[in-house]
């Protein structure tokens, strides 16, 4: 009994901790407590666009496809993957493109090369990050960018997220890590550029 209600609750930290979830609840807080980092609604809005309902996108688009319909759960994780890499590349030559603030254009590039890396790790190298423990950090990351003492609350959401990865058995401490330390790299590097 205590088992499945530890199995339930670590289920529904995971489904809430998703990558694009966290990108709109950042992106949402960031507008509410920092509006000038997105120059207006409109910024805003492109945003949850490309990191948000475009990555979410995945799920249903799963279901249609018959290359990844047919491969389950792992079709989905790849497509949910390739979606989120397709909305940050679209996502940061829109930013550019469009004059977007600099700090949208951070975000932008902190997914992008995150994405970028995990790419390389996971495919390339075959060292598996947690992509999952990369979707946290990354926003815990930029919470703490932009709103310096006022976003380091923010880290409290790590250890629960961590849990419940390992309640599940979906990964391991180095691969959580691995995921973690990604979006920290890419977001010291965004910052060497600006």
């Amino acid at each position: 009994m205590e088992k499945d209600r530890k199995s339930k609750a670590a289920k529904i930290v995971r489904t809430v901790t998703v990558a694009p979830i966290m990108a709109f609840a950042t992106l949402i807080l960031l507008y509410v407590v920092r509006p000038v980092i997105f120059g207006g609604i409109f910024q805003l809005l492109m945003a949850v666009l490309f990191l948000t309902v475009l990555p979410l996108l995945a799920y249903p688009l799963q279901k249609a496809l018959p290359g990844f319909r047919d491969q389950g759960r792992d079709g989905q994780r790849k497509l949910a993957f390739i979606m989120a890499v397709v909305g940050y590349i679209c996502g940061t030559v829109f930013a550019f493109a469009a004059g977007a603030p600099k700090g949208v254009r951070q975000i932008y590039l902190t997914y992008l090369i995150s994405g970028v890396i995990l790419s390389i790790l996971n495919k390339i190298v075959k060292i598996k990050a947690s992509g999952h423990a990369c979707g946290v950090a990354g926003p815990v990351a930029l919470l703490v960018h932009f709103c310096g003492l006022n976003g380091y609350w923010a880290l409290l959401i790590l250890p629960v997220v961590y849990w419940a990865c390992l309640v599940m058995k979906r990964h391991t401490p180095s691969q959580l890590l691995l995921g973690t330390i990604t979006p920290l790299i890419s977001l010291v590097l965004v910052l060497l550029i600006y």
